[in-house]
């Protein structure tokens, strides 16, 4: 059997958006559904309240489950979709569900003028301990947000999809993440943009400073590079039309500004790191879940 799109449910905004975004992608996939809630065990002082009703809680959770599953195969007749409840930490069976996907679709919330979009602690734990892609939707998410406007100038789920932008470090390039970009990009049968930040230290800067051509030379130089690292992916994708986009500056800042109003899906890495330090999840790929209004999506990889 196939393994699915798994979802995590909640009875939240984001995650309802979560469960659609899922629906669709398992659709263009062509792979079931699964829905998942976790039930966390209650604090203790609320446990330990008379009006605490566990069987109510129960209830109320399998009700909610029940009612998602039956709207999406409303909503998406062609979904395979099944529902489970699960009582646990959230984080640990989250992941645990997530290692026997396809990948996991997990719902983030609002947004804040501070500091962005909101990632909640369990789905940044998720994400950063995941063996499998992870996909963080925002609230508010629509079908008719992943596409192109329609000849009236309105967003529409009948119009092209916009591109799948792939946050790419050329110069560790990794087969996993590419090949999840590509795949993305073809079922959607849309673009794929490709955006590598190259750096140098700002002293250098004072070796070419009024020397255009020793700038360009460099810039040529990257994007040669990133060229090289696609040529193999474009013999294999071949109908995917391939955007190269290369830039001086801040990986993390050049992929949220190009990602940032113009993307379907947003493709970011995530490297397994087996020393004892804890997981971590890596400056630009935290900035693409802070800061992108598309779903990203975070593959890990060796």
């Amino acid at each position: 059997m196939s393994a699915p799109v798994t979802v995590g449910l909640d009875d939240s905004p984001e995650s309802r958006a979560a469960v659609e975004w899922a629906a669709r992608e398992a659709l263009l996939r062509g792979l079931p559904l699964k829905i998942v809630h976790v039930e966390e065990p209650a604090p203790v002082r609320l446990a330990q309240s008379p009006l605490w009703d566990p069987g109510a809680y129960r209830d109320r959770a399998e009700r909610m489950v029940r009612e998602s599953v039956e709207g999406v195969r409303l909503r998406h007749p062609g979904v395979e979709v099944a529902g489970e409840r699960r009582s646990g930490a959230a984080a640990d069976l989250l992941g645990e569900a997530a290692g026997r996907a396809e990948l996991l679709v997990l719902g983030s919330r609002g947004h804040s003028a501070l500091s962005g979009f909101l990632v909640g602690s369990v789905s940044l734990a998720v994400v950063a301990r995941a063996g499998r892609p992870v996909v963080l939707v925002r609230a508010g998410e629509q079908a008719a947000d992943e596409h192109m406007t329609d000849p009236a100038g309105v967003p529409s789920a009948a119009a092209p999809f916009r591109p799948v932008v792939l946050g790419l470090d050329a110069d560790a390039p990794d087969d996993t993440l590419l090949e999840f970009a590509f795949v993305a990009a073809a079922l959607r049968e849309a673009p794929l943009r490709a955006v590598h930040a190259w750096w140098v230290a700002p002293t250098s800067f004072h070796g070419f400073y009024g020397d255009d051509n020793l700038y360009d030379s460099l810039a040529r130089g990257q994007a040669d590079h990133l060229a090289t690292v696609l040529r193999p992916w474009r013999r294999k994708f071949p109908d995917v039309d391939v955007i190269e986009a290369t830039r001086c500056g801040s990986a993390a800042q050049i992929l949220v500004d190009d990602a940032h109003d113009d993307a379907s899906l947003v493709v970011v890495g995530r490297r397994i790191r087996t020393r004892p330090l804890g997981a971590h999840i890596g400056h630009v790929t935290h900035a693409a879940l802070h800061h992108i209004a598309a779903p990203v999506a975070v593959v890990p990889h060796g």
